[in-house]
């Protein structure tokens, strides 16, 4: 269908999980694809795997949490392919244990990599949508923890909340300066993906704990990674030309309860 035909994106964390399929889908739709990750590898299989399915592609290895990593990814972007329409803040890490546990050597970690990694990936974002000014879309990834709390999740909660808000801060900021640059949330469920598996790996027991997250979700399994990737589509296409500073929820009834 090609509906994000002749636009470029940008998709970090691209190497697995979430990141991996809105890179494929957007590739499949049309648009051109800088995945970044920490992974060099896994980045690299992936700008393969869209190659070979005809699409187009480059890998560029990124830490999110680094500022000056931003801004080389930004200008190879452009100096790549010339325009930059769309971004993906998919990268992010995962910390489990209660208040009372987590150390704030952690915390911060965690805080780096999914709240200030958003954030200067949407501050370099706009930036680089703004060189050419054909507009654009960010698409931030916070969770339905960025949404309700959980006892066992602290720094993760605060980061994916962190990412709720501001992206309503930011997306105010272009919409009123005209900027036509669209900015989202996106709010998975728990989906498996290897960050949830390595999250059950380190509780103990793999099956017994997918059984019991699969509980938590009324729809009666956990949501698989094209589940967001279509989602990560529509926010990126002229579909949803009309939605801004907006969360799309996709998590099989888990916050409807």
């Amino acid at each position: 269908m090609k509906r994000v035909k002749n636009k470029v994106a940008i998709v970090t964390g691209g190497a697995s999980g979430l990141g991996k399929s809105s890179a494929k889908l957007l590739a499949r739709e049309g648009a051109k694809i800088v995945v970044s990750d920490i992974d060099e590898e896994g980045g690299k299989k992936v700008v393969q795997q869209i190659k070979e399915d005809g699409g187009e592609a480059i890998f560029i290895k990124q830490d999110v949490a680094k500022e000056d990593e931003w801004k080389n990814v930004i200008e190879t972007t452009l100096e790549t392919y010339g325009k930059l329409h769309i971004l993906a803040n998919s990268a992010g890490i995962g910390l489990g244990g209660t208040v009372e546990d987590v150390t704030l050597e952690d915390w911060k970690n965690l805080i780096d990599i999914n709240l200030n990694g958003t954030f200067l990936g949407t501050k370099y974002g706009i930036k680089g949508m703004r060189k050419t000014d054909e507009g654009g879309s960010i698409i931030n990834f916070s969770s339905i923890e960025g949404l309700i709390g959980d006892p066992n999740l602290p720094a993760y909660n605060a980061s994916k909340g962190g990412v709720t808000i501001f992206t309503k801060s930011a997306a105010l900021h272009c919409a009123k300066q005209g900027y036509g640059i669209r900015i989202n949330s996106i709010h998975p469920a728990y989906i498996w993906t290897p960050m949830v598996e390595n999250f059950l790996k380190a509780q103990g027991d793999v099956e017994e704990g997918k059984k019991q997250l699969e509980s938590l979700h009324p729809i009666g399994h956990l949501g698989e990674p094209d589940d967001i990737g279509y989602g990560v589509v529509y926010l990126a296409s002229d579909e949803s030309k009309f939605m801004t500073g907006s969360e799309l929820v996709i998590d099989g009834g888990y916050t409807a309860q």
